[in-house]
């Protein structure tokens, strides 16, 4: 579990084109770090200690005057050294890690370092207002990496000039660099930014979500097939999320489309004799029918014969197993 601490907008001067923190973390202001300790209770409050993580999430936290980082840092590092938290979490951006800067991040136990990279292509991040390249993704990857820390990369798909195939490169590169951690994005145009007025001027047109939700199923699968543990799939849904959405692939469980399209993916290579016979364990129902029975139907449109039963392991017509 992670403990969040919003820090929206604080560290980071920038003007992305797609970017309202705001709206996205629900979140006006960023809490002062005295107040780090009772979002931990909050959230630690049910008795459950050791395995969680207190993350900074929003901002660029790299980006914050030193002092202030020291501070939030201190706060949670008393959770960290009481055994009741795993890991402490930041989020930053790539041109905001250096040497000394990870030095400092180690002495305060922070174990996981997750950028904002959003694609490695140059013409994307450019279009995007990002600020910085491709190569201040690897830069900062490999010093990451090096110094021991658990590197995550975050994505974001469908941004202007953005196409698939350069998000499964993307992909591809994230792999390549050391990654241990994914998040994926797709892009919703929020209001208040550069984007909504792009998508108001014709001049950019976002993915719908079946495009969101087909591409999201070969990310995942990339990603699980390398051993990339993707921590989350679209923005936490909230009022402000759905309020501020212009346009684009908003769904308020778009992860559980893209799952169940990825399990949906392997099934169909799994048909025999129009039928699908599949026996699993309960949990995994819900991801095999998918939401609003969509895989079911789907099947059904093709007159395959679906039927699913209680069973230990997921297997399909006897010899086929499925993965989740």
């Amino acid at each position: 579990m992670n403990i969040p601490v919003f820090v929206p907008h604080v560290g980071c001067p920038n003007d992305c084109a797609f970017c309202n923190q705001r709206s996205i973390t629900g979140v006006l202001e960023a809490p002062a770090p005295e107040e780090v300790g009772v979002i931990a209770d909050r959230y630690l409050s049910g008795g459950k200690t050791g395995g969680s993580t207190i993350a900074f999430f929003g901002g660029s936290f790299t980006g914050i005057e030193p002092e202030l980082q020291r501070r939030y840092l201190i706060q949670a590092k008393k959770y960290l050294d009481a055994g009741k938290i795993s890991g402490i979490r930041i989020s930053t951006r790539p041109d905001y890690i250096d040497l000394p800067e990870l030095d400092f991040l180690a002495e305060y136990g922070v174990t996981n370092i997750e950028l904002g990279a959003q694609s490695m292509d140059d013409g994307v991040l450019a279009a995007a207002g990002r600020g910085h390249d491709a190569e201040a993704v690897r830069r900062a990857s490999h010093m990451i990496t090096e110094h021991g820390f658990v590197l995550g990369l975050q994505m974001m798909t469908g941004l202007p000039l953005d196409t698939p195939e350069k998000s499964l490169a993307t992909a591809d590169e994230f792999i390549a660099l050391g990654a241990r951690e994914t998040r994926i994005y797709p892009t919703l145009v929020m209001e208040n930014t550069r984007l909504a007025d792009m998508y108001r001027a014709g001049a950019y047109l976002p993915q719908t979500v079946e495009e969101a939700t087909g591409l999201g199923a070969l990310l995942y699968e990339k990603f699980r097939k390398a051993g990339v543990k993707v921590l989350r799939i679209g923005l936490s849904d909230s009022e402000e999320l759905k309020g501020g959405c212009v346009a684009g692939p908003y769904h308020p469980a778009v992860g559980e489309l893209v799952v169940s399209r990825y399990v949906r993916n392997q099934m169909e290579s799994m048909v025999e004799d129009n039928r699908l016979d599949i026996r699993a364990p309960k949990k995994y129902f819900s991801k095999i029918i998918g939401p609003r029975r969509c895989n079911a139907l789907y099947f059904t449109e093709k007159g395959v014969e679906l039927s699913l039963s209680e069973g230990e392991t997921p297997v399909v017509n006897g010899k086929y197993v499925l993965e989740f």
